[in-house]
């Protein structure tokens, strides 16, 4: 019974306070003044500010910057704001400090939970994403930890009470954060997957050869390379670096598809994924029963395959840590007032999602795109990087397209991966020029 009775005080008091659909969270908020939130180096995402009369005001010094991933306490509870309601509510002040302000009538000061995001990294996917659709998410692979995550179109947390039903109907979803809960065709990401597949099918794989004339056939399909580009004899690492949709279609109809899809699986499609923050489960639903031209659309990235910007991040961690996953998180540790460490978030492994050999041979094909294929704009840096670009087409007509980059950075040691989506872009160089952008603010 006492065992039970920790459990429920220490444990689902947590859940409690934290859920949604407690309606007593307000009495906590009676007792406690909400902690802060901070990024990694301390800077304020998010403080109460207690006027003179004691009325409280939640106040986002960074405004719209950290929106979607810190959130609101207004209309409800988004973002870390929510997903750390207990910590910001529980005061673990000083004994003496919490007995003066119990005989003064006084709050106590709630703890402040330090997250693992940078501001320099924020401000420079923000920035760098402007104006359009879209989601950035950086990670660090070797730990797990979440430094940068942007969503936009984007909204002011400070000013969500004057301004809810303007942004609950927006037909923009600009509450959605696209990062996590948006689902987009991969386009050439994808063949990251369709490459390990291909590798696990045939061990002679570095010896593929493929002659590109532009287009492929299957029935009354026909698959042309992107900007009808004719790309001639390529092996599997220039199909890779030059994004060849005709040399991935022919491998497509080469695969099994039920390998292809336990493959897809061991990456995350149609899994749970690790996450505290809402997301949306990315799809794989390629089977044997589907058409040569289905299984060829789906190796180039079409299809009916849909995945979120997180999710890459998490498939391109994987690439660059050795074939591990970590797990993601965003809370480093909970403070007190007095900045006394209360808890604090250790690195742990989430899953193998594939052996170090095949991350390594991933990973040396990601450098062939920046070394001599569609994202050579990150070649010659003060780093060095490895990625792939991606160009997504989701009109009926293929004449709209979302532009995708995934990346790494610093390739033999692995400091940063990343994850770009720009909806409604002209091809994959938009998002490469996104990445490079917070590149550069890291290793200025």
């Amino acid at each position: 019974m006492m065992g039970y009775i920790s459990y429920f005080n220490v444990v689902k008091s947590r859940d409690i306070i934290s859920s949604p659909y407690n309606k007593r969270q307000d009495s906590y908020a009676d007792r406690v003044i909400r902690g802060k939130i901070l990024d990694r180096n301390g800077n304020v995402l998010a403080q109460t500010n207690v006027a003179e009369d004691g009325t409280e005001t939640r106040e986002y010094p960074y405004n719209n910057i950290f929106a979607h991933v810190v959130g609101y306490t207004a209309q409800g509870k988004s973002g870390l704001e929510s997903v750390s309601n207990f910590e910001l509510l529980t005061s673990n002040a000083f004994f003496v400090d919490k007995l003066k302000n119990e005989f003064q009538d006084k709050k106590n000061q709630g703890d402040n939970v330090v997250t693992t995001l940078d501001t320099n990294l924020q401000e420079a996917a923000y920035d760098a994403l402007g104006s359009n659709k879209g989601a950035v998410v950086v990670m660090d692979p070797s730990t797990g930890k979440i430094l940068a995550m942007v969503s936009k179109p984007d909204f002011d947390p400070n000013t969500v009470s004057q301004n809810w039903d303007e942004l609950s109907t927006s037909e923009d979803s600009v509450l959605l954060n696209r990062a996590t809960q948006g689902q987009y065709a991969p386009g050439s990401t994808f063949k990251l997957v369709t490459t390990l597949e291909f590798m696990r099918e045939n061990a002679d794989f570095d010896s593929y050869s493929y002659n590109c004339t532009g287009s492929i056939e299957s029935g009354d399909v026909t698959i042309h390379c992107y900007g009808g580009h004719v790309h001639g004899q390529v092996t599997l690492r220039d199909s890779l670096a030059y994004s060849c949709n005709t040399s991935f279609s022919n491998i497509g109809r080469s695969l099994n598809a039920d390998t292809y899809k336990d493959t897809a699986q061991e990456l995350l499609f149609n899994k749970k994924l690790p996450s505290v923050l809402p997301y949306s489960k990315s799809q794989f639903t390629l089977t044997s029963s589907d058409t040569e031209a289905e299984r060829m659309m789906t190796a180039m990235g079409q299809g009916k395959t849909q995945v979120s910007p997180y999710h890459m991040a998490l498939i391109t961690s994987a690439i660059a840590n050795g074939g591990t996953l970590m797990k993601p998180y965003l809370v480093d540790s909970v403070t007190n007032n007095a900045g006394n460490v209360i808890e604090k978030t250790k690195p742990e492994k989430y899953k193998d999602l594939m052996t170090s050999k095949e991350a390594a041979q991933l990973k040396d094909y990601m450098t062939a795109v920046t070394d001599y294929g569609t994202a050579s704009v990150l070649g010659g840096q003060n780093y060095t990087a490895a990625g792939k670009t991606g160009t997504a087409e989701y009109s009926s007509d293929k004449e709209k397209d979302h532009s995708w980059f995934v990346g790494i950075a610093n390739v033999d040691n692995p400091e940063l991966v990343i994850s770009v989506i720009i909806e409604q872009a002209d091809g994959s160089a938009k998002a490469v020029n996104i990445a490079k952008k917070v590149f550069d603010a890291y290793y200025q």
